[in-house]
């Protein structure tokens, strides 16, 4: 039994062989991700950040995401201080956390947290390629008045959103300023 093509289905099928020939054919390609290393920077450092807050371990959450998007990305290879071309070091210099909506009854029932950094790329000598001072991002969390750890998972929950956005953005920002 065979099945024999409608009228309308060859002629998607043309103009899709047509189209795709036509790219293929003159060189037509895709927009790169426009983010190139900065000159004669190979291979990057992270150090644990300083936790200025007194949010325990978050130095150690920020630290490895701006890791993971360095190593996932490729562009730079991250290696240890003492072999790296440049090396990443900061600050969580801020924690906030402010009500943005209540209850009927005035208990909060959703809060946002709010976190900066000051970070800055450093060459092996010592000459800062990067920095920003005041980088920051913030994430609302739902409050369970009724139970704190719910509450408390959201909280750290936002924190980790935070971080995973902020290594992101510091990761695109250090690579398109070159």
């Amino acid at each position: 039994m065979t099945k024999t093509m409608h009228p309308k289905e060859i002629r998607r099928a043309t103009v899709a062989l047509v189209v795709f020939a036509a790219l293929a054919g003159c060189g037509y390609h895709f927009k790169g991700t426009g983010l190139t290393a900065p000159v004669g920077v190979r291979t990057i450092a992270i150090t644990v950040l300083e936790n200025r807050t007194s949010e325990s371990g978050i130095e150690t959450v920020f630290t490895n995401d701006l890791a993971y998007e360095f190593t996932r990305s490729k562009m730079l290879r991250v290696v240890g201080k003492d072999t790296a071309d440049a090396v990443l070091s900061g600050t969580v210099a801020s924690l906030t956390v402010d009500t943005i909506s209540h209850t009927a009854s005035y208990y909060s029932d959703e809060r946002r947290v709010t976190i900066t950094l000051d970070l800055a790329l450093k060459r092996a000598d010592g000459k800062v390629i990067w920095s920003d001072r005041a980088l920051s991002d913030k994430e609302a969390f739902k409050v369970d008045s009724s139970d704190r750890l719910a509450t408390e998972k959201e909280r750290r929950e936002a924190i980790e959103a935070i971080s995973e956005r902020l290594a992101e953005k510091i990761h695109n920002r250090i690579l398109q300023d070159f």
